[in-house]
């Protein structure tokens, strides 16, 4: 873990990957390291809005790679299972459409962090053996709703937007509303399951 202050109000705690990064940001929450934000990355942590950086560095020292992240509530996503890339993940994955269907689905994805667009999380679970490529170049326009995968990365595109994941589904649940007390609907320790609809 390595802290480097960013300004005179804001600390960047670099670390191993996007778990410790979660693992850490719980911690900083717990407690309550006096910051105004809170906001893991993939391998950082971000302490914004921090009074007295030096007592923030010293709330932290207690926290050690590999500690258990509070399981955070459950989101189920309805999902028709009709994206582009889904025969391509099905060649890729030497299985059927159906398959690929059955194994997302059975998957219990974390939100690890927040980025891209308001409201898009990578959510990871998808083991190492089932990571696929991005698209070598990437459509101009995906639909919002869109579920998609890179790398071992899931991820819901909350608007339309340009992207390069594989799109294997969409779903007709609204990500982002900044009239909810909490506006993304996947954030960070939020556990998801997607459901065939």
């Amino acid at each position: 873990m390595q802290i480097r202050p960013v300004g005179p109000r804001a600390l960047l705690v670099e670390v191993a990957g996007p778990a410790e990064a979660l693992a850490l940001a719980a911690h900083a929450r717990a407690v309550g390291v006096g910051a105004d934000e809170v906001v893991p990355a993939a391998r950082t942590v971000l302490l914004d809005g921090v009074e007295d950086p030096a007592a923030a560095a010293a709330a932290l020292a207690g926290w050690r790679p590999g500690a258990p992240v509070p399981a955070g509530d459950l989101v189920e996503v309805p999902v028709r299972y009709d994206g582009p890339d889904l025969g391509w993940l099905a060649d890729a994955w030497g299985t059927s459409e159906d398959d690929v269907v059955a194994r997302h689905s059975a998957i219990e994805f974390v939100s690890a962090f927040c980025g891209f667009a308001p409201g898009f999380a990578y959510l990871a679970g998808l083991p190492e053996r089932l990571a696929v490529s991005r698209l070598d170049s990437p459509r101009t326009a995906v639909p919002a709703g869109a579920v998609a995968l890179a790398g071992t990365w899931c991820g819901v595109y909350p608007t339309a937007s340009p992207g390069g994941w594989r799109l294997l589904g969409r779903t007709d649940l609204r990500l982002w509303d900044a009239e909810r007390p909490s506006p993304a609907l996947l954030a960070p320790g939020t556990r998801v399951r997607f459901v065939p609809a």
